[in-house]
């Protein structure tokens, strides 16, 4: 696994993020390219997972719990009144970093389709 990609080095802390949430198995940061008032990835700590496409059933219970934190980061940064949740997967779809992570973008209105 890619254990030299940007996001890892970030849960190393040699390179600085605005973490607004951490645990024993997931940081949160706000993103450096904002989509939104509110952008914040939610990442894995200690598993590298490349993309959605190689998750397993050993990963049930770690994308819960992204989604458990991106719940409460919602009410947190007062975005709970609505909010969208991203995972891309590869490079058509936008995927840049390969450590899957989710956004949770909020804080304006939002479309569908997305453009």
């Amino acid at each position: 696994m890619m254990k030299d990609n940007l996001f890892q080095k970030i849960i190393d802390r040699q390179i600085p993020a605005d973490i607004v949430y951490e645990d024993d198995r997931c940081l949160a940061f706000r993103d450096i390219n904002p989509q939104a008032p509110v952008h914040v990835l939610i990442i894995p700590r200690h598993k590298v997972i490349p993309t959605h496409a190689d998750v397993t059933e050993a990963d049930r219970d770690l994308l819960g719990h992204l989604h458990v934190v991106a719940a409460r980061l919602a009410e947190q940064l007062g975005v709970q009144d609505g909010y969208r949740l991203i995972v891309n997967c590869k490079d058509r779809a936008g995927q840049t970093v390969p450590h899957l992570h989710m956004h949770l973008l909020g804080g304006r209105d939002f479309r569908w389709p997305p453009g």
